[in-house]
């Protein structure tokens, strides 16, 4: 396997983002609501949960997601914006949608939820390959 060179302040800032998307993705200003509503939820069931350690898993997945990225990145020779895009889309296309499909499709979730979480996935992929890409 070949040698691979991973920038990690690239995957921090990756995860950062990848992170400050979500926060948006999933505020009253975009998507809480519709969110809230597939989820049978409300606001204040979400706040009263133990959403402290949640944060410490999602901190930890998303450097994981960013450091694996980086070394697909690396690995296809991206040098381009446009090839950084390439690679966070085929990651999200061939590693995220079908299997969280299968997920959502067996466990007979709100298929509103499926397409809330991977478009934010996609978006977020999208922009994370660009910046370890570029930020060499």
């Amino acid at each position: 396997m070949p040698e691979v060179s991973v920038n990690l302040l690239a995957v921090l800032i990756a995860a950062v983002i990848n992170m400050a998307i979500g926060a948006l993705w999933y505020s009253p200003a975009l998507f809480a609501k519709s969110w809230l509503a597939a989820l049978g939820k409300t606001p204040e069931d979400i706040k009263s949960s133990s959403t402290g350690i949640i944060y410490v898993i999602n901190t930890i997945g998303n450097l994981v997601l960013a450091y694996v990225l980086a070394h697909i990145v690396d690995y296809a020779q991206a040098t381009t914006v446009v090839q950084g895009a390439q690679a966070g889309f085929w990651v999200w296309l061939g590693f995220l949608v079908p299997p969280l499909l299968t997920v959502y499709l067996f466990e007979m979730r709100n298929i509103r939820l499926y397409f809330i979480y991977i478009v934010y996935q996609l978006i977020a992929l999208v922009l994370e390959g660009i910046i370890l890409t570029i930020w060499v």
